[in-house]
């Protein structure tokens, strides 16, 4: 059966949801019905978000599934209520991708109350009663591997002057920039600005953190030894910032993106990425719902941090680009 899909953007959201139903049927329902999925992320902006758009689109179509798409532009006062809406017409089960539990507590309380379970990747970075399992990379291994590779380039850490960019919005992110900053205060290195440096929004990520180290090194010329960034948007930023100054900092990021990969294979400032396994993790997601769809079987565990991969570069010409998945 072909798949029945709609799709929102968060900003015009209609009572014209797709095949009005009851509430959270859940699993195990009639096998000659389409599973009714509502499927949301709010970054479909970057380039993993719109992959994973593709991706469920894809995926919906070749189960069958009765799928709602809600794109939500990193605006959760206009996403939350579109997916409320959806909520409210009915589901057999939700998929989350990208969004941080603490910025749905109105999509969990409509789910609840509805008896319909999320499946999220990368929507929190430890066990939440919000869904019925959390899928995402291991923000530790992220940390550490790259804190390791800047310590190796740099002769040691301790002494040294580390510039730790974040974004708290994002678990994953605000997870490993918090690691890592503690790994490096650690090992004896200090924490340029005092603190995590934090962007304001994954939008401009490259220019302010850009602005971020060029301020740094103006006041402070050649006051950087390395920049670690949560993301390879914004770390191509801070690499540019530093090659315009003349620093010979290191930059490590993290997602894998086609951009990041050539400069690390071109050898300049930026030194590693990291590779996260979304297909794989997309596949084990559908897995759960499919079992659950089939007989009402939840997952046994909430939450699952999967192995990541370090992109330097001894292997950054065999991996695929975040920013080119298919």
């Amino acid at each position: 059966m072909r798949t029945k899909f709609t799709v929102f953007a968060a900003i015009a959201v209609t009572a014209a949801l797709s095949l009005a139903g009851c509430s959270g049927s859940g699993g195990g329902g009639d096998a000659a019905k389409p599973f009714k999925v509502i499927a949301f992320t709010s970054g479909n902006q970057t380039p993993v978000g719109a992959w994973w758009v593709k991706a469920v689109t894809q995926k919906a179509d070749e189960l069958g599934w009765d799928l709602t798409m809600i794109q939500g532009d990193f605006d959760f006062q206009k996403m939350n209520p579109a997916v409320e809406s959806a909520i409210g017409q009915g589901a057999d089960a939700i998929l989350d991708g990208y969004t941080d539990v603490a910025s749905i507590g109105s999509i969990v309380t409509a789910a609840k109350d509805a008896d319909i379970p999320i499946f999220a990747m990368d929507s929190a970075t430890k066990e939440s009663d919000a869904f019925a399992i959390n899928i995402t990379a291991n923000q530790q291994q992220i940390a550490d591997s790259t804190v390791n590779a800047l310590d190796k380039a740099v002769g040691g850490l301790k002494g040294k002057s580390v510039m730790v960019i974040g974004h708290d919005p994002h678990p994953g992110i605000r997870e490993r920039a918090s690691l890592a900053e503690k790994a490096f205060t650690a090992a004896g290195a200090t924490i340029a600005g005092g603190d995590i440096q934090k962007v304001k929004s994954p939008a401009t990520g490259r220019t302010e953190a850009l602005a971020l180290v060029a301020d740094y090194l103006t006041a402070h010329p050649n006051g950087l030894d390395a920049v670690w960034v949560g993301w390879d948007d914004a770390a191509l930023g801070a690499a540019k910032a530093l090659t315009e100054a003349g620093s010979s900092a290191k930059v490590t990021g993290v997602d894998a993106t086609s951009e990041a990969i050539a400069q690390i294979e071109a050898g300049g400032n930026f030194l590693a990425t990291v590779e996260q396994p979304w297909p794989s993790i997309l596949d084990s997601l559908v897995g759960h719902m499919t079992a659950f769809h089939k007989d009402g079987t939840l997952p046994k565990t909430k939450f699952e941090a999967v192995d990541t991969t370090l992109v330097d570069a001894s292997n950054a010409a065999t991996i695929t680009p975040s920013d080119k998945l298919k």
